[in-house]
């Protein structure tokens, strides 16, 4: 069976950047109650206006009971994936930051490190095209709606990917125990691309492999490893430190 693709964005804060970003939202569906003298609800009803979409309050919210959903909620079009050989001349120049997810399949992980991400000025994220975690509405609530701000690209090979982004000049960076090197060693000043591995089994073999750089962050004994988007926000926030003369 194929893996639905999101159609339903739950949230006032992501249902802002959906309509700040241009996505197709025809209705929006207000539950009774809510506290119209926030902010964030004003901000929401008045773009909505502008954008005329419609503003529907009669849906029945007990239907998603088991959804965060804060009394909105809206179906929009799929979000747009890329190549990343299409995007990388485009923001090259920019010194780029990439990440790429080596079969993360926790949607909550994915939405929190897109959020990390771009926060932390990422470029592009890239997921291989299978044994990945889906874009549904639970990636994108936990991102703050910042799905929206980045651009994913899907890859149908992740290896031959990481190969080319090295010949086009990027140093690639593997978060794994593997290493002796700790992360605020390196020197994350050019273009760089963090792998981030799989929850369970990390980076696969052939990915660390060639690698230019591997880097670990050390727990107390008796820990395991950290959670992989808190991994990604340590090191992506000694990126941000170099390239911005951080003390």
């Amino acid at each position: 069976m194929k893996r639905k693709e999101v159609d339903i964005v739950y949230g006032i804060r992501p249902l802002i950047e959906a309509i700040q970003s241009k996505k197709n939202i025809k209705k929006l569906f207000l539950q009774k109650g809510l506290n119209k003298k926030s902010n964030a609800y004003k901000k929401l009803i008045t773009i909505s206006e502008k954008k005329n979409i419609k503003i529907i309050q009669k849906y029945n919210f007990s239907k998603l009971k088991n959804k965060n959903h804060q009394g909105v909620f809206a179906r929009i079009s799929p979000i747009k994936t890329y190549s990343i050989k299409d995007l990388l001349p485009k923001f090259y120049k920019k010194n780029p930051i990439l990440i790429i997810l080596d079969r993360i399949t926790d949607v909550r992980n994915f939405g929190s490190i897109i959020r990390t991400a771009n926060c932390a000025g990422v470029n592009a994220i890239i997921v291989p095209k299978k044994s990945t975690a889906i874009i549904n509405s639970d990636t994108i609530k936990t991102s703050s709606g910042a799905l929206f701000k980045i651009p994913i690209c899907k890859e149908k090979n992740i290896s031959n990917t990481i190969k080319f982004l090295i010949q086009s000049g990027l140093k690639i960076v593997s978060a794994t125990e593997k290493s002796n090197i700790y992360w605020y060693e390196i020197d994350f000043s050019g273009p760089i691309a963090l792998i981030l591995g799989n929850e369970e089994k990390g980076i696969s073999p052939v990915n660390l492999k060639v690698s230019c750089e591997k880097v670990r962050i050390p727990s107390k004994k008796g820990f395991s490893s950290l959670n992989v988007s808190v991994a990604c926000g340590i090191i992506l926030y000694e990126v941000f430190r170099q390239r911005n003369k951080l003390i």
